[in-house]
């Protein structure tokens, strides 16, 4: 594994939910981060088929454009009675149909939708998971992974304010709360981290941060 000799990296990411998250999560570590947006980069094409594909695909961007190490989340909500829908494509069920934007209401609503057509009334029946996959490129094309999950049951109607995307409709596992009902401690706490981005980045914190000069 390569060791990450640079305090200073990029966030390949223009979207300001996930900016704020890793943010949190890198700045007890003494990072100097910047977003890809802040460099004037362009959103990358994600035409990767897996998580990894696509995160690789967004931090090489940024890496080869500024010539620093780059970090890339892809993350996505797997439904298993959907055959593991939406996935790689999660964002992408958010589009408005006019191009304008996401709406996560209306890809909340499709979800359930899809669930009741298949016949997922019960918890058991409407199992999935979050994912994340952290890749940290450099300039020379050279990568490392780290992949988080999160077990959990996707509830209707939605609850909470305080997330971002799916949190509202998803209960992790063994809790009474969705992620859009926990605050951020409590969803991305270290000791015990509930959000698939918090496991993703503790994989990587624990192999990068903690021996980076």
């Amino acid at each position: 594994m390569r060791r990450l000799d640079s305090r200073r990296i990029v966030v390949a990411s223009h979207n300001r939910g996930k900016l704020e998250e890793i943010a949190a999560l890198i700045g007890p570590h003494g990072f100097e981060a910047k977003s890809a947006a802040e460099y004037g980069l362009p959103e990358p094409a994600e035409t990767g088929t897996t998580f990894e594909e696509n995160a690789y695909i967004k931090a090489f961007a940024a890496a080869s454009a500024t010539g620093l190490p780059a970090l890339s989340d892809d993350s996505g909500l797997e439904v298993d009675a959907l055959g593991r829908q939406p996935g790689v494509y999660t964002a992408d069920w958010a589009e408005k149909p006019d191009g304008s934007g996401r709406d996560f209401m209306m890809a909340m609503e499709k979800t359930e939708t899809m669930l009741r057509e298949a016949g997922a009334t019960t918890d058991a029946q409407r199992t999935g998971r979050f994912v994340s996959v952290l890749c940290l490129a450099w300039p020379d094309g050279h990568a490392e992974y780290f992949r988080g999950e999160v077990e959990g049951t996707l509830v209707w109607p939605p609850r909470g304010h305080k997330g971002h995307g799916y949190d509202p409709v998803f209960r992790p596992l063994g809790q009474p709360l969705t992620f859009a009902e926990m605050d951020a401690a409590e969803k991305n706490g270290i000791a015990e981290p509930l959000s698939h981005r918090a496991r993703s980045f503790a994989r990587f914190a624990a192999a990068m941060l903690e021996t980076a000069g």
